[in-house]
């Protein structure tokens, strides 16, 4: 019996997280046992290099010495206390430093969490109950925002779930991404009824579908003109893309972003993946008045037995501290040379392709195209067929990638010239693997 088959046997789908479960790319899914720097190596020994990351964290590589050494150390401390700890505090304080907008922070566990909480927050803030998302942007599985969800929501075609209840989905109002008059309208349709607009700044959960140039400044001037909060959710974009997340990157003259910077921040962040190094953990963080609004200070309730774990703030001080500015530009630089060859590659091979980025974040989308990909029904018409053959072309080429069109790519600072020459020279079998049909 397959060790897929043992899984299945106990665990719904065998998988905890259903995007693993290679629903959209078919197959069984692979077994990791460990992983090291930008290597993985599955419970038959094999090693691929990593194109996941874990889904964002492994910013620095996996294992990094230095952080598994304040791991353990923590452990040997005691791995929970139930009780304040400095670690917390040291670590609220490096994201402060990163972020000064986020005055104040409060860690939970995952970011369904953070942005289960930021929500709550809004509502609390405003006294208003609906809140508005955009088609594709995924914020978690918390009951309101499932709705038109990407991630693994998209790659298992769902609309939503079962489960939530119509009330509840009836306050959360779905507008297409990168469509400022569909937000004006809802706004107009619910004149002081929302609370908020949660956003990914820079979406990745359905492929990566960067905002149009003044989208965010537009979102931060209607919030405020309609007594609205504006929430980014940085989960996934946040420390991962920059210093200071997408945020930051908007706010400076970087040549990674061309888009208007906000007048003002955000009144909300979520944080999530790099924040932990790896581990559980998340935060949400904004103006101290918002902020303050949280239990025990003020009426917005909020707890968790697990938050602010000591193994896990000791992982987020350590990756945060090691992930300086020569960081960020190792992990843009092989980005951008990866996606260079990803599309010489896909040419040579005649295979049609948009290949998009957000900072060093990106996603090859499949098919026929007339421009950019700049909303969820856009994305969706993606060749998932050709992504599959091309994903599994990789794979047995020793290159593990995310096992969905629906995600972005994710690089670390341990993907130097040798590491980035395997995943080039499994490029053209793999294109000609996608070019059949």
């Amino acid at each position: 019996m397959s060790l897929f088959q043992r899984a299945c046997r106990v665990i719904p789908g065998g998988v905890s997280s259903p995007v693993r479960a290679f629903g959209s790319v078919g197959g069984d899914p692979v077994f990791i046992a460990r992983a090291s720097g930008p290597y993985l190596y599955d419970t038959d020994g094999r090693e691929y290099v990593d194109a996941v990351g874990s889904w964002g964290p492994a910013l620095l590589g996996h294992a990094h010495p230095e952080v598994v050494a304040a791991v353990q150390a923590a452990a040997a401390r005691g791995l929970s206390f139930g009780a304040p700890t400095q670690a917390e505090v040291e670590l609220a304080e490096a994201v402060r430093n990163r972020v000064p907008e986020a005055e104040k922070v409060r860690f939970v566990s995952t970011g369904t969490e953070a942005c289960m909480t930021a929500i709550r927050l809004a509502r609390g803030a405003t006294g208003r109950d609906l809140v508005v998302k955009f088609a594709g942007c995924y914020h978690g599985h918390s009951d309101g925002l499932l709705a038109a969800a990407g991630s693994g929501v998209a790659t298992q075609g769902l609309p939503g779930s079962a489960g939530v209840t119509a009330a509840t989905a009836a306050q959360t109002i779905v507008v297409p991404y990168n469509d400022p008059d569909a937000l004006e309208a809802a706004f107009a349709a619910h004149p002081d009824q929302i609370a908020a607009v949660i956003t990914e700044p820079a979406p990745a959960n359905m492929g990566v579908v960067p905002p149009r140039d003044g989208f965010n400044a537009f979102l931060r001037e209607i919030t405020r003109r309609h007594g609205a909060l504006l929430i980014f959710d940085e989960v996934l974009t946040g420390f991962r893309v920059g210093y200071r997340g997408w945020w930051g990157l908007e706010q400076s003259s970087v040549e990674r972003v061309e888009t208007t910077p906000l007048a003002e921040a955000p009144d909300l962040f979520t944080f999530g993946k790099v924040v932990g190094g790896g581990m559980p953990l998340a935060a949400i963080g904004g103006r101290a008045e918002l902020m303050d609004l949280l239990a025990p200070v003020g009426p917005v309730y909020q707890a968790g037995t697990l938050s602010g774990n000591p193994l896990a703030t000791a992982a987020g001080i350590t990756t945060l501290a090691l992930a300086d500015e020569s960081v960020y530009q190792r992990v843009d630089a092989a980005s951008s040379a990866l996606r260079v060859a990803i599309g010489a590659a896909l040419d040579s091979a005649g295979v049609p392709h948009r290949v998009q980025a957000a900072g060093s974040l990106f996603t090859v989308f499949f098919g026929e195209f007339d421009g950019p990909i700049d909303n969820y029904p856009a994305a969706q018409q993606q060749d998932s067929a050709a992504f599959a053959r091309f994903f599994h072309a990789m794979l047995d080429a020793g290159v593990a990638l995310p096992p969905s069109g629906y995600e972005a790519w994710f690089l670390s600072a341990a993907h130097d010239d040798a590491v980035l020459n395997r995943i080039v020279d499994a490029l053209p079998s793999a294109a000609r693997a996608a070019s059949r049909s």
